[in-house]
């Protein structure tokens, strides 16, 4: 029988809640596909193209499936890119945001200590890129011996970037008995391979499209030489003028050139490589979703991470190295059923490039005559005129889940012997509160961070600033969330 309604699934209230503050009103084809499967904790292989829904398809059943009261992580969760593993974490919270499931993200080029304080509090899910997830387990920091499901995502991406040797030797090193998911955009034999090695009797599930490529997406190649591209990047800008655009380069070098040009002629624009600090990526990224500049320049390092609704126009400055990759940079728009354009600016030494391309994809990349200057020319000012608007700042993704949750601080932590439950036994002491009315509850060195659930976060703000806190007053405070994400002090 054919679901159609989240509804229609045996999920709690607090995963549909969440869903539906979500926006999440009906499935997608994969996610009508494979959910019943995983809610019957059976091994999946899917094959299911970028844009579908998929990391909703497993953090839907993953949410719902845990135990809550177990302390350590009962899944793990493996994405080839420390991008993608920051949006998964991030996807999977929101959905498991009313039921209080926690979730750790662990990738290079950031605390290793910070990681390990999380892992020591209560952690439910774990998110990680395999090499620091392997650091992790060597050094005893994440104990696996609970873990009950285990997701492979872009696993393709995985075996083209070699980590196949280390998600071995990750899988050798958790429980039998547990279910696992790997979800690819292709299914090569190594993947076929790994699956008959390490999973039990798999349910083989592929949503197939007519292209490799999803069809919604308008793909135009130019010829055009390496002199001759920054002037027919500014032809192309104006005559599409788009709200929201990713030009993607080679190198990182190339990104710094094109950044600086672009911020010389006044795009509204930001950089993103692999050659930049965590955090700054992370700023960055956050900032396009936002929209707080329209032109995102990256290397294929975002090309995984970019999880956003309305990216109207994709630029392939340069033609990826890698023909998987051309996938997942066009794959960046016409998300969520929208419609979107890719223009991949084609010189004469690319023509092998492009025909690989064609070949993976099945389908064959159209050339185009570039845009008149006549057509330039008259589109110019509509184009000036949007480089001067004053940007409107856009949602978040989970903003929704967030307008009946309010954020605490409180002044004391692990070293002053804060507990959870000293938490949790305040609060309930609050008149009109209860149990079901407290969130996530983070305790480091000294602070201690709570969600207070259900329009009650200023009564209790209130209360707590005549309460005492385990025996005493305590300083209780709003937290400045999007200074929390950048890793900026709290006030």
């Amino acid at each position: 029988m054919t679901k159609t309604n989240f509804k229609d699934y045996k999920l709690s209230d607090e995963i549909l809640k969440s869903l539906d503050m979500l926006n999440y009103k009906n499935p997608t084809p994969v996610q009508e596909k494979v959910i019943p499967v995983a809610l019957e904790n059976r091994d999946i292989l899917v094959k299911s193209q970028t844009g579908s829904g998929k990391t909703a398809t497993f953090a839907i059943p993953l949410c719902e499936m845990v135990d809550w009261e177990e302390n350590k992580p009962q899944a793990l969760i493996l994405t080839p890119t420390r991008e993608l593993a920051i949006q998964v974490k991030e996807d999977v919270f929101n959905v498991g945001r009313f039921k209080r499931i926690k979730v750790a993200a662990l990738y290079g080029k950031s605390s290793f200590s910070h990681q390990e304080k999380e892992l020591k509090q209560k952690t439910h899910i774990v998110v990680g890129t395999p090499g620091r997830t392997i650091d992790h387990i060597k050094e005893g920091t994440f104990v696996t011996d609970k873990v009950k499901y285990l997701i492979i995502d872009e696993a393709d991406e995985m075996l083209s970037l070699g980590f196949v040797e280390q998600i071995e030797e990750i899988m050798k090193g958790l429980p039998n008995e547990r279910v696992t998911m790997l979800f690819s955009a292709t299914l090569p034999e190594d993947i076929d391979a790994l699956a008959k090695k390490y999973m039990k009797n798999p349910t083989k599930i592929e949503i197939e499209a007519k292209t490799l490529t999803v069809d919604r997406i308008e793909q135009v190649c130019y010829r055009v030489e390496e002199k001759n591209k920054l002037n027919l990047l500014r032809d192309v800008t104006i005559v599409e003028n788009p709200d929201s655009c990713v030009i993607f380069c080679n190198t990182q070098a190339k990104v710094e050139a094109l950044y600086a040009e672009l911020s010389k002629r006044q795009y509204p624009c930001d950089k993103i490589h692999g050659g930049m600090e965590q955090d700054d990526r992370i700023r960055v990224m956050n900032n396009f979703k936002k929209g707080c500049f329209r032109y995102l320049i990256a290397t294929d390092v975002a090309a995984r991470g970019i999880d956003i609704d309305n990216i109207s126009l994709v630029v392939n400055y340069d033609v990826p190295v890698l023909r998987e990759n051309y996938v997942h940079r066009i794959g960046r728009t016409g998300r969520a059923g929208k419609s979107g354009k890719a223009v991949t600016f084609v010189m004469s030494t690319d023509e092998r490039r492009i025909s690989e391309i064609n070949s993976y994809t099945g389908k064959e990349l159209e050339f185009s005559k570039k845009p008149r200057r006549s057509v330039v020319i008259e589109l110019t000012p509509a184009f000036q005129s949007k480089l001067g608007e004053k940007v409107e700042i856009k949602e978040t993704k989970g903003a929704a889940l967030s307008e009946e949750i309010l954020k605490l601080h409180i002044n004391a932590g692990k070293k002053t012997k804060m507990r959870a439950v000293d938490v949790v036994g305040t609060l309930c002491s609050i008149e009109g509160m209860t149990k079901d009315d407290i969130g996530v509850i983070s305790i480091h060195d000294v602070s201690t961070f709570v969600e207070i659930l259900n329009n009650k976060g200023n009564m209790v703000l209130k209360a707590l600033q005549t309460k005492n806190i385990k025996g005493r007053p305590r300083s209780v405070t709003v937290v400045d969330e999007e200074r929390l994400q950048q890793g900026r002090p709290r006030r």
